[in-house]
This record gives C-alpha cells, sequence and structure tokens, in this order.
C-alpha cells in the first residue's frame, strides 16, 4: 500500500512539474512574441523611410493577428465605437434609408426609404440621385462615403440636394438625424384557419417585448397555431432568445449551457417567466441563414418537442462571443470565447477553424463525423451542423436572367422601371391584390429588350465547356451534327427568356412596387402568397395528426 501511495504520490508531483514547465514557457513565448513586436515597431517609427500613422500600422497588425482566429473575433478602436453601438443595439443616428450605387447613372441613390423615418418623411423617393450634403459633393462618392456623411449624432440637421430622375428636378431637403432602429418584427398578422404568423428579423436590442405583444395580440384574436419566421434571422442577444423561447415553454428549464476555457465563460440560462402558452402548435421556419440566437431558438424548440421545424439547414454558428471586452484608450474587443449546448446536449457549430500561420481555415464538420443526440421525447437529432429541419423544403430557386435583371443588370432597366411606375401611382393595391397587368409586363419586357440588356446564361457556358472536352478527347467531329443542334437550341433570346419568366419577374418587380408603398410589413405579406416553406406550414397546422406524428418521431 505504501509503494502504491509513493508511486501516485510521484506521478501526481510529475505532473504537477510539468503542467508548471509548460505554463513558464508558454508565458516566456508570450513576453518574447511581445518584446519582438515592440522593437520591430520602434525601428520601424524610427527609420522608415516615411513617417507611420501609429493606429493604422499597429491596427492593422491588430487585425491581421484576430483574423488568425476566426470571423467573429473583432477590434473596435475609440474611432468605431458606434459601429459597435449599432452591432449591440440595432441603433444609429441617421435618416433612415438604404441607399445604393446606380451602375447606368454613376451616382449614390435612395433605394429604400424606411417607414416612418426621416427619409421617408421629408418625402425621399425611391431613385432619387443624391448630389450633395450640405456643402459637401457627393457626385463622384462610392456608398460608403456617402453613407458615413448621412449618419451623424441623432438632433443633428443637414441639407440634402437630390435630383428626382422622373421630372429631373433638383430639391433640397432638411433632414434632422435620429436614432434609427428597423422593426424587429416587420410584420405579423393571423391568417386564414386562425394561425398567427410572425416575421422576427433579429435578435439585437430587445425583440422579445414586441414579440411577447405581438403572440399576445394573436391570441386575443383568436390564433390556434403560430408560424415563427426566423428566416434570413442573423441572431443577436442569446438571453433575448431564451425569453422568446420562455413564451411557449415552462419557467425554470435550461435551455442552454455556454463552456469555455475560463470560468467566467461558462453558463447557464434558464427561463425565467411564466408562459404564455405551452400548448399552441408551432411551426418555426428556418433557412441557411438562420444563425447564431435564431438556432437556440429554433434547436431549442425541436429539442424540447414543443414544435416543428421547416425549410432547409440553418447556418450553423454555435460559437459565443462577450461583445465588449473594455481596453485601453475606448478601445474594445469582441472576443469568442465558448460554445454553446442547447437543451439535448448538442452543440451545432458547422465549422472548425483551424489555425496556421498565414490566418485560420475553415473546415466543415462532415455529416459522417456528426453525434447523436435524442430530444425530450426520443427523436433523433444530430450536432455538428447547424439544425436540420423536421420537414425539408427547398425554396424556389431564382432563374439566372432574373439575377442579372435584379442585381447585375448594367443598364439598371428594372430598377428605373420601378421608380418610374412610383412616380405615375399616387397609390397601389393592397400587398396581397396587387398585381402587374398584362400590359404592363408587356411594357417592362420592350424596355429590356430596348435597353441592351444581356447576360450570360449558365446552359451556353456548360456547353462551351462540353465542346473544348468533346474536342480535346476526339469526339466532336464525329458528332458535330449533333453539337451544332444543341447550340443553335441553347442561344438565348431575350424576349423568349422573359416570356418564360415571366412569373418570376413580375414577382420581383410587385415586391419592389410594394416596398415604396407598403415597405417591409407589405412586402413580407405579398411574399407569402407564393411562399413554399410557408404554405408547407400551413398545411401542417391544417392537419394536426401529423403535427403530433412528427413530434413523437413517428
Amino acid at each position: 500500500m505504501k509503494r502504491i501511495l509513493l508511486s501516485t504520490l510521484v506521478s501526481v508531483l510529475a505532473l504537477t512539474l510539468s503542467q508548471a514547465q509548460n505554463t513558464r514557457d508558454h508565458n516566456f513565448e508570450v513576453a518574447k512574441q511581445l518584446e519582438t513586436f515592440n522593437a520591430i515597431y520602434r525601428n520601424l517609427d524610427l527609420m522608415f523611410v516615411d513617417t507611420l500613422n501609429a493606429e493604422e500600422v499597429i491596427g492593422n497588425g491588430i487585425n491581421a493577428m484576430l483574423r488568425s482566429l476566426d470571423p467573429y473575433t473583432e477590434y473596435y478602436p475609440a474611432s468605431k465605437k458606434d459601429d459597435l453601438k449599432a452591432m449591440l443595439t440595432g441603433k444609429y443616428a441617421g435618416i433612415g434609408a438604404l441607399i445604393r450605387y446606380h451602375q447606368k447613372l454613376k451616382r449614390v441613390v435612395i433605394d429604400e426609404p424606411y417607414a416612418g423615418m426621416p427619409a421617408a418623411e421629408v418625402g425621399l423617393k425611391k431613385g432619387d440621385i443624391i448630389l450633395q450634403i450640405d456643402d459637401t459633393l457627393m457626385t463622384d462618392k462610392t456608398v460608403s462615403y456617402v453613407s458615413e456623411h448621412l449618419r451623424g449624432d441623432a438632433g443633428t440637421s443637414f441639407v440634402l440636394k437630390i435630383k428626382r430622375p422622373t421630372t429631373g428636378k433638383e430639391m433640397k431637403f432638411k433632414i434632422t438625424r435620429r436614432n434609427i432602429q428597423l422593426p424587429e418584427i416587420p410584420y405579423y398578422g393571423l391568417r386564414e384557419d386562425g394561425i398567427g404568423y410572425i416575421n422576427l428579423t433579429t435578435f439585437v436590442g430587445e425583440p422579445s417585448k414586441p414579440m411577447r405583444r405581438a403572440f399576445v395580440d394573436l391570441k386575443q384574436r383568436g390564433a390556434k397555431s403560430l408560424i415563427l419566421d426566423l428566416r434570413g434571422n442573423g441572431g443577436g442577444s442569446l438571453a433575448e432568445c431564451i425569453d422568446i423561447v420562455n413564451l411557449w415553454v415552462p419557467k425554470g428549464l435550461t435551455l442552454v449551457e455556454t463552456r469555455g476555457k475560463i470560468a467566467r465563460a461558462n453558463s447557464s440560462y434558464t427561463t425565467r417567466l411564466e408562459p404564455v402558452d405551452t400548448l399552441m402548435p408551432i411551426v418555426v421556419l428556418v433557412n441557411g441563414e438562420t444563425a447564431s440566437a435564431s438556432e437556440i431558438t429554433s434547436g431549442s424548440i425541436q429539442d424540447l418537442d414543443r414544435g416543428i421545424i421547416i425549410g432547409t439547414r440553418t447556418y450553423g454558428k454555435g460559437l459565443v462571443q462577450i461583445p465588449n471586452i473594455q481596453l485601453p484608450y475606448n478601445g474594445n474587443l469582441k472576443l469568442t470565447t465558448s460554445k454553446y449546448y442547447i437543451p439535448s446536449g448538442r452543440c451545432i457549430q458547422a465549422i472548425n477553424y483551424r489555425h496556421s500561420g498565414g490566418g485560420y481555415s475553415e473546415e466543415r464538420v462532415p455529416d459522417s463525423l456528426t453525434h447523436v443526440f435524442h430530444t425530450l421525447h426520443g427523436r433523433e437529432v444530430r450536432d455538428g451542423g447547424g439544425v436540420t429541419p423536421d420537414i425539408e423544403v427547398k425554396p424556389d430557386t431564382l432563374p439566372n436572367i432574373a439575377i442579372y435583371l435584379d442585381r447585375l443588370d448594367s443598364t439598371e432597366v428594372m430598377f428605373d422601371y420601378v421608380t418610374e411606375y412610383i412616380a405615375k401611382h399616387q397609390q397601389i393595391a393592397a400587398p396581397t391584390e396587387f398585381h402587374l397587368s398584362d400590359a404592363e409586363f408587356a411594357d417592362f419586357k420592350q424596355r429590356v429588350i430596348e435597353s441592351g440588356f444581356s447576360y450570360d446564361p449558365v446552359s451556353e457556358k456548360r456547353f462551351e465547356e462540353l465542346v473544348k472536352v468533346a474536342q480535346f478527347e476526339g469526339y466532336y467531329e464525329d458528332a458535330k451534327p449533333e453539337f451544332e443542334a444543341l447550340k443553335a437550341k441553347l442561344k438565348h433570346d431575350i424576349a423568349s427568356d422573359l416570356d418564360r419568366n415571366r412569373e418570376t419577374l413580375c414577382q420581383l418587380l410587385e415586391q419592389d412596387i410594394i416596398m415604396a408603398y407598403y415597405y417591409q410589413a407589405g412586402v413580407v405579406e405579398s411574399g407569402l402568397l407564393t411562399d413554399k416553406q410557408y404554405l408547407e406550414a400551413v398545411r401542417l397546422l391544417n392537419n394536426p395528426e401529423e403535427y403530433q406524428k412528427l413530434l413523437k418521431g413517428e
């Protein structure tokens, strides 16, 4: 027994000494590298041929160091405090409008004034060309430059000079900046068959408050089930998503645990309020842009068998950041400190970040290396790749011509058509009833043809690649007639392509037009009419037996 005890003590002592040596080695290496960095900069500052900007040069070094870790660890010097505030609160001071670069005009223009914000209140319209802000010309400036000058301290005023392209008139507006925060819930409503619908776009700020109000309102209006739309929701506050899930699950449940290297990074998050409704059937809509706090919400509802998830696999962000570590001279550090684990015990982080001398590399966790966990009632779920929906429904993809017209068209024919349509119509029908007529689409089609619009069809590119491979392998000459016939069929005709994709193009045009009159709420409401994922959620909620079988894993 004495020999065993002595052997154990020797082993523990050896391990302790080894750990102490490793700590000393690590601390020495840190001190050495910091001293080397300081020495390099002192020599640069003393002898480099040009005078150095210390904030820029050292800031670049700091940012390069952080970029070698992961995409979420970031440094905010005092000069970027407004960016940090906007990230944490979702608020900034400005005019409340989305701007963009008009490729044909080579100017920055108003794209979307937000409802109830200064830009909309003074009468700015989609397409207005920004000419001048106070005494500063904006006619040859970038979007970021113009945006920076539109923003400022709340309460400050400036004179904005614009040109309205539909009339050719130059106009001046005195605008007072104020704190801008986009609505966390741009639209909610009681839909057909007593189904409530809530579109939640962010967890930044305090979205749990309007979320509770919206849900209670829907219940009072007779909602018997709920569709929670988290598509495109990039996340935000972990505490806020706990309070939102708490609307539908009991008080005292631990929904999330965070685990990191140090004790302060380890926490548990438990529901703290009495729920509003623990029985109402719920469907959560998700997609590849549903991330972070949105994944905690959807993943917790899935793990607790509280609802059904419909859509496509979520982004897979299972990392947690401390957003405001104080640094000297009013700087801040947003730092990844832990991973989070939802009720089943899984972490849905989809990417491993491997660190190397040149930065980090991304390695997506393959499905074969994920692990099985179980929901409250025994359904299988997996870690390592976001939240996989219970029912996968892929949305319709945009045809190539629609992508070019909507995003890549240098003639800007779609943007200009919408701008002119708005100028000619003081009002339009309700979002769910508004549609372009045959004559209006014919007018748009003619404008596209006359504009000289062209695009690169994917099929033609693939055909050219096939021809090169066939020529290389010696098959082309024997099959030349077939290749020529196929080439003739693949040669695109703009007019026929527009007719073939009329339904999709009309939807894009209608949503842009609706935005000008009914803002984001109208666009969301009108989009539900043809939304495959939403329609599948409605179908499921109207089939309670199928809903219950899915929850039980049958």
